[in-house]
């Protein structure tokens, strides 16, 4: 009885080195990761070589984010019927060999469609290594495997703006694309000498299960029409446009049709059953939020440094991608810690860590130094060790094996989904927001209000010494206050969104405590005496 509950990692060890094999693993979901954000600097000089518009430029980004949603929550259902390693090593190549095409791409459509094979690809790549690092190690050592899946991931889309603005400063935006060909070979030859499946994956495999064609279209539907929709929302102003109330309309439909089919059919593209299990249902909405506030605070500080305090590009993004040297630092850190506290409670120490540094956030004006704009991402940085370590320990407590690759790819997926959709509500909030500051504010600029005729008196005569008489001075001293206006409208803006992840991040401060603690595991030893 005692051998029957042994865990497979009792009775099956890989052949090479764990964390050799866990550093080969972490290249390309490092590249993969990389490239959802490197490109988004490069718009305006692709549009440019293109003869495209800026608009259609942003294609570019969609697609891949689109393709890559796509794949992520089928990823083990697909690793599962041919095998990880096969599927893994066919994702990395076919990621290569779609990045040196869009590298050569003549024309913007022959661009979307190499990056829609590019972002299929690299949706395969982040679960695959989540599931490879879960078998390779033990529960007691996966936090420490994790630290460094979780260093690709986090840092990785942190660094991309700053490393894809000094590539398109110093080369040509094509380099973009060509520096993941020597990290794709690479890491194709290393995978094919060290990673290996599993037993239990043979013996998945060797099952005669049909194929749920149904649940896989209606999935690809619901995942693209909900992605598309929350990439192009805000820019053509929600459901005023047509696209945008059908997408959501087709989303709606295939999501309902999708839940009924796949809890009705023997075997389902995705297991739902498995949200039955409160830590699987629980970790999911944690890492929903955690995509949403990593995303969101990685575009709210480079966007209000550029448009409100007049930051070049490189300088907003140097801002960002330090707070990627203090995740260097605490991952290892973080990693090592784990095993020795309930992971709950480091979850709940990383959510108050988060909710401190957006707290830090509320005193944004437009007098503040670079200084500390560094430390804003900073002390942000800091929780994210201690929200990704557990949570991704957590996920897989109590999972059957043959569920790991299922649990990794809904965990990519609620991560980049929560990204998504922080960075669409924080958008579409500042823009609303500032409206509405900007009414507010325009109605003190009136005739008859002393102070807005004293400044417009006051700066009326500074144009007026610089050589502008009469109307002209004053036309010009109204511009001024209008632009003034503008600036502070948008300020007061992010104040307010701000302050609303501040309240979002300060309630999930408990929420970890309604997952089970994972048991402690009993070695075969143990069990033997």
């Amino acid at each position: 009885m005692a051998a029957a509950t042994l865990n497979f990692h009792d009775t099956w060890r890989p052949k090479a080195n764990p964390w050799v094999i866990a550093i080969t693993v972490t290249l390309a979901t490092f590249m993969e990761a990389l490239d959802t954000s490197i490109v988004n600097v490069a718009m305006p000089h692709i549009s440019g070589t293109l003869s495209a518009s800026v608009d259609e430029a942003t294609w570019v980004l969609t697609s891949y984010l689109v393709a890559n949603a796509v794949v992520l929550p089928i990823s083990g259902w697909i690793a599962n019927r041919i095998g990880r390693k096969r599927f893994y090593m066919s994702c990395v190549f076919c990621f290569t060999i779609a990045s040196l095409l869009c590298g050569l791409a003549p024309t913007l459509p022959m661009l979307v469609l190499f990056r829609v094979i590019q972002g299929a690809a690299g949706g395969g790549l982040q679960p695959s290594e989540q599931a490879i690092l879960a078998d390779t190690f033990p529960p007691e050592k996966r936090s420490m495997a994790f630290a460094v899946y979780g260093m690709a991931v986090v840092l990785a889309p942190a660094l991309g703006p700053t490393v894809g603005g000094w590539i398109v400063d110093n080369a040509s935006w094509r380099w973009l694309f060509f520096l993941n060909i020597p990290v794709g070979i690479l890491s194709l030859v290393l995978t094919q000498r060290l990673v290996e499946d599993p037993p239990y994956l043979a013996q998945i495999r060797k099952k005669k299960e049909g194929v749920d064609y149904w649940g896989l279209g209606l999935l690809v539907v619901f995942i693209g029409a909900l992605q598309m929709m929350l990439d192009k929302g805000q820019e053509d102003d929600w459901f005023s446009s047509n696209f945008i109330v059908t997408a959501v309309i087709l989303a709606a439909i295939s999501f309902a049709i999708f839940l009924w089919r796949e809890l009705h059919v023997d075997h389902p593209i995705i297991d739902l059953r498995l949200f039955k299990r409160r830590n699987v249902a629980m970790t999911q909405l944690v890492m929903f939020m955690v995509g949403a506030s990593l995303y969101s605070t990685t575009v709210l500080i480079p966007q209000y440094l550029q448009e409100v305090m007049g930051y070049s590009a490189r300088q907003a993004g140097m801002a960002i991608s330090t707070g990627g040297l203090v995740l260097m630092v605490l991952f290892p850190i973080a990693g090592a810690l784990a095993p020795k506290f309930d992971p709950r409670k480091l979850v709940a120490v990383g959510f108050i860590i988060t909710t401190y540094g957006l707290l830090r956030m509320t005193n944004i004006n437009q007098q503040i130094n670079f200084g500390l704009a560094v430390s804003w991402r900073a002390v942000i940085a800091i929780g994210l060790p201690f929200l990704f370590i557990p949570i991704n320990t957590l996920c897989y407590a109590g999972i059957p094996q043959e569920k790991n690759n299922e649990v990794s790819g809904l965990t990519s997926l609620s991560r980049n989904l929560g990204g998504s959709v922080g960075i669409s509500f924080v958008t579409t909030l500042l823009s609303r927001f500032s409206q509405r500051h900007q009414a507010m504010l325009i109605r003190h600029t009136v005739e008859g209000n002393g102070p807005f005729e004293r400044m417009r008196a006051g700066m009326a005569s500074m144009w007026t010494r610089n050589g502008w008489h009469g109307p002209d001075s004053t036309l010009h001293a109204g511009a001024q206050i209008y632009g003034m206006i503008q600036s502070q409208a948008r300020t007061l803006a992010y104040v307010d969104v701000i302050w609303i992840l501040v309240a979002l991040t300060g309630c999930l401060i408990p929420l970890p405590f309604l997952m089970k603690r994972p048991a402690k595991r009993t070695s075969a030893l143990e069990l033997v005496h």
